[in-house]
């Protein structure tokens, strides 16, 4: 795996070992930063189901302030921790190693708020109803805010499934399709009232 582009661009990082883990490929990975790549600058990354954070890494190479990272899995964290270190980013990066909704929680009385956030959920899960739905309810994400995420192309993601005050405040792009797999570009409109 390598980043592709900004100031880490071109350096190799590990993935991780095993079918537990689908890292996004290289197209897909610049296709998604293709839809941003003059919005990146500054903003706080929140990666979730990050894997081996390539998609978190790619944005602090390109500009991104801070990131956070969460995977389940504590070997993938561990690699994530090591990923961060061979690329020196360790004082702009957190990783946790938790279930996604025990983190969003944990952010949420924090108070965190994030400007990017990166989903590559296991896909046909129904993962990215509801994190979408624990985001906007916990209040994580900056007015303006946007949400890639990465999904199977024949199971984008499910509309009636979204709370009504969360599909308010959310505008959703067509998704497209590199392969076998989707990207929906999303973007948050602002707090419920």
């Amino acid at each position: 795996m390598r980043i592709i582009a900004g100031k880490a661009g071109g350096r190799r990082f590990e993935a991780p070992i095993g079918r537990n883990t689908r890292p996004t490929l290289d197209r897909v990975k610049e296709a998604m930063f293709g839809m941003i790549q003059f919005d990146i600058e500054g903003r706080r990354v929140l990666d979730l189901f990050a894997g081996s954070g390539g998609l978190g890494l790619e944005a602090i190479s390109r500009g991104a302030e801070y990131a956070v990272f969460c995977d389940i899995d504590r070997n993938a964290a561990k690699l994530i921790e090591s990923n961060i270190r061979t690329l020196c980013f360790d004082k702009q990066c957190e990783v946790f190693s938790l279930d996604c909704f025990s983190l969003i929680s944990q952010l949420g009385l924090r108070e965190d708020k994030f400007s990017l956030v990166l989903l590559d959920p296991p896909y046909n899960a129904g993962f990215l109803e509801k994190v979408l739905n624990r985001l906007v309810n916990l209040k994580l994400l900056c007015n303006g805010c946007i949400i890639l995420a990465e999904h199977s192309w024949k199971q984008s993601i499910d509309f009636d499934s979204l709370d009504d005050g969360v599909k308010a405040v959310l505008e959703f792009r067509e998704p497209r399709k590199y392969g076998d797999t989707g990207v929906t570009y999303i973007r948050f409109s602002g707090d419920r009232e």
